[in-house]
């Protein structure tokens, strides 16, 4: 199994799992941050830094990109273009805001899906549908080197 099919199959095991904000147990609670650090334990054995508490709104205020960082620090950058299954998603939850939302691709083609945890909802997983992908503002790939 390749890494992004090992990150898909971890993802759907989280399905289910109640929305808490900052958390990341698979079946108590998880934030869609917190579904990505499930899939990074189960692909590496260790988180690579400590999250700093954060709250829901992600440093809009200050128009901080702290999500986009993080993600650049510890993913490999990918064009919007090059869809492929196990891509993780940051969305852009309203037009000029910063990135604050999270998923795992799950499928690509005519039917694209991903894996997320949204308020509301817990993780579930849904259909890339064209609102989604308005939306989508980066795409990354997880490193080599994934157990």
């Amino acid at each position: 199994m390749t890494a992004a099919d090992v990150a898909i199959a971890e993802a759907r095991l989280w399905i289910g799992t109640p929305y808490l904000h900052q958390a990341s147990v698979r079946g108590s609670g998880a934030d869609c941050l917190g579904l990505l650090r499930g899939v990074w334990r189960r692909l590496y054995g260790k988180e690579p830094e400590a999250v700093p508490a954060y709250t829901e709104d992600w440093a809009e205020p200050e128009h901080r990109e702290v999500l986009l960082w993080a993600a650049r620090r510890w993913l490999v950058t990918k064009s919007l273009a090059d869809a492929a299954a196990g891509d993780v998603l940051l969305f852009r939850m309203r037009e000029c805001g910063i990135a604050k939302h999270l998923g795992l691709q799950s499928d690509v083609g005519a039917h694209p899906r991903f894996i997320h945890s949204y308020t509301g909802h817990g993780v579930i997983e849904s259909s890339l549908s064209m609102p989604w992908q308005r939306r989508v503002a980066a795409r990354f790939c997880f490193p080599e080197g994934a157990n």
